[in-house]
C-alpha cells in the first residue's frame, strides 16, 4: 500500500512564514532569544521627538544608542546638539566612545542607591513622557508591523503627528493672545 503525503511535508518550510522573513517577533532567530521590539525615541528639552527607531527587544542599550546617534547624524540633527542624556543600561565606557566618537557629551543619568521606591529622573522623564504620548497612537497600540523598517516607519509617523499637535496648539495659543489684545 502506498503511503500519502501530507499536505505539509511537501510544503517548504520558510523562516518567518507568512510574513515573507525573518521579523522581530520570531524567537530565536538571527535577533537573538529575545522576542519583540524596542521603540527608542530620543526627544528635545521640550519633550519633542528628534528620531526615532524600532530595534530587535535583544538589542543591547550600547548598540541601541550607536544606532540612534547613527539615525541623528544622518538627519543632521546631531549638529545642534551638545548633551546627551542615557540612561543606565548604557555603560560609562560605551558612554565615552561614543561621546568621542559623535563629538558630543554623553552623561549617564539615574539613581545610583537602589531603593524600593519609584523616583522619576529629573529630564529623563521628558523621555518617558513622549513614550507615553506616542503609545497612544493607534497604529502603536499593539505591535502588527513584522519588521523593523516598517514598524520604524509608523513611530516615526506617529512623531511627526505628535509634533504638528504640538506646533498647531502652540498656533492657537499665539492666535487666541493676539485676538485678547
Amino acid at each position: 500500500m502506498r503511503r500519502r503525503r501530507r499536505w505539509w511535508s511537501s510544503t517548504p518550510t520558510w523562516p518567518g512564514g507568512a510574513n515573507g522573513g525573518v521579523s522581530f517577533h520570531d524567537r530565536g532567530g538571527p535577533y537573538g532569544r529575545t522576542k519583540g521590539a524596542k521603540r527608542v525615541v530620543a526627544v528635545d528639552v521640550t519633550g519633542l521627538p528628534l528620531g526615532a527607531l524600532v530595534v530587535p527587544a535583544s538589542t543591547h542599550e550600547n548598540r541601541t544608542t550607536e544606532l540612534m546617534l547613527e539615525h541623528l547624524t544622518s538627519q543632521g540633527v546631531t549638529a545642534r546638539l551638545e548633551l546627551v542624556l542615557v540612561d543606565r543600561g548604557v555603560t560609562a565606557a560605551a558612554a565615552r566612545e561614543l561621546g568621542r566618537d559623535y563629538d558630543l557629551e554623553l552623561r549617564r543619568v539615574g539613581w545610583d542607591d537602589k531603593q524600593p521606591v519609584f523616583r522619576p529622573i529629573r529630564h529623563a522623564w521628558r523621555v518617558e513622557v513622549a513614550h507615553g504620548r506616542l503609545g497612544r497612537a493607534r497604529r502603536l497600540a499593539k505591535s502588527f508591523e513584522n519588521t523593523t523598517a516598517s514598524a520604524t516607519g509608523w513611530l516615526q509617523v506617529a512623531c511627526i503627528a505628535t509634533t504638528l499637535r504640538h506646533l498647531s496648539r502652540a498656533h492657537t495659543h499665539r492666535s487666541a493672545q493676539r485676538l485678547a489684545a
